[in-house]
């Protein structure tokens, strides 16, 4: 009797790993910042308006709030151009993330938020690239 081949093919699970990876950032960069976004109407989590630096207060117009409801229309929007545009998406989450340190590098109270924050940016820059090999084929 002859032994079944069970030699496992390197690319194969290689591409199966990246697509596994693509498949959770996409899922993930979708779905947080959509209830980030809902959540800037409703403060369960927290009470977004303390996290806006006072130079940034200065510069939007209205209250702190009114531009934590625009924040929230942003994140939403941001969430489901990752869902259908995942390397166009990404790219523009890992931008508002950036945005979200400085507001916080200026606020000097959050580094731990920030530094969080510079994880999850890195993270999407990630998506993007995995993003640009599912839709060239190179990850299922």
């Amino acid at each position: 009797m002859i032994a079944p081949d069970t030699r496992v093919d390197p690319v194969a699970t290689e591409t199966r790993h990246a697509q596994q990876a693509f498949v959770l950032l996409r899922t993930v960069f979708t779905v947080a910042p959509v209830l980030f976004g809902l959540d800037k109407f409703f403060n369960l989590m927290t009470d977004w308006p303390q996290y806006l630096a006072p130079e940034i207060n200065n510069i939007v117009p209205g209250t702190a709030h009114q531009a934590m409801l625009a924040v929230g229309v942003v994140e939403i929007l941001a969430g489901v151009i990752v869902a259908l545009r995942p390397h166009i998406g990404a790219y523009v989450v890992a931008a508002w993330l950036a945005g979200i340190i400085v507001d916080l590098a200026l606020l000097g109270t959050a580094w731990d938020v920030a530094l969080r924050d510079f994880g999850l940016m890195l993270g999407a820059i990630a998506l993007a690239r995995l993003a640009v090999a599912h839709e060239s084929g190179e990850i299922a």
